[in-house]
């Protein structure tokens, strides 16, 4: 079964929710994105966002984990179902990447892929490349990131070299 047979372009699928603590913003922050809106309350406040706000890294890491954790749920339901599920590989990238809104401390953000294509690709190895509209959404009804993503899908009788 091929991703966009299981999923067909178009298809909204809710990924997972994450709720945005201070302390999570901070923690991420302080380690990969030390800005000081992203790290310090007090010092946020006198900056454009006015808040305390998640670096957008932090938020496209989220997007991942809600992806990885969506695939395995998928994973196995669909083995459970009796189906093999697509053989998915890494990402050769993303594009268009949006951070329409800040991610406030407290703030639940869902994240979302919808599958828009898949063509096959010719080279050393054939596989799928798979593109897809990737978002996170806050509690308001807000899309606070977007981007187009693009993922490998082999084929099912392809061995995948290491």
């Amino acid at each position: 079964m091929r991703m966009l047979d299981l999923y067909p372009a178009g298809t909204r699928l809710q990924l997972g929710t994450v709720v945005f603590t201070a302390q999570d913003i901070i923690r991420f922050a302080e380690q990969f994105d030390p800005q000081p809106f992203h790290v310090d309350a007090e010092a946020a406040k006198s900056y454009v966002f006015g808040a305390l706000c998640a670096s957008g890294w932090h938020t496209c890491a989220n997007w991942m984990k809600s992806f990885i954790a969506f695939w395995e749920r998928e994973t196995k339901r669909l083995l459970a179902d009796g189906l093999a599920p697509p053989k998915l590989g890494p990402s050769p990238g993303f594009s268009e990447l949006q951070w329409l809104k800040p991610v406030y401390a407290e703030d639940t953000i869902t994240f979302y892929m919808s599958p828009l294509e898949s063509r096959t690709v010719q080279g050393r190895h054939r596989y799928i490349l798979n593109s897809a509209l990737s978002e996170g959404v806050n509690q308001h009804g807000e899309t606070v990131l977007r981007f187009k993503s693009n993922l490998i899908e082999f084929f099912p009788d392809e061995e995948i070299a290491p």
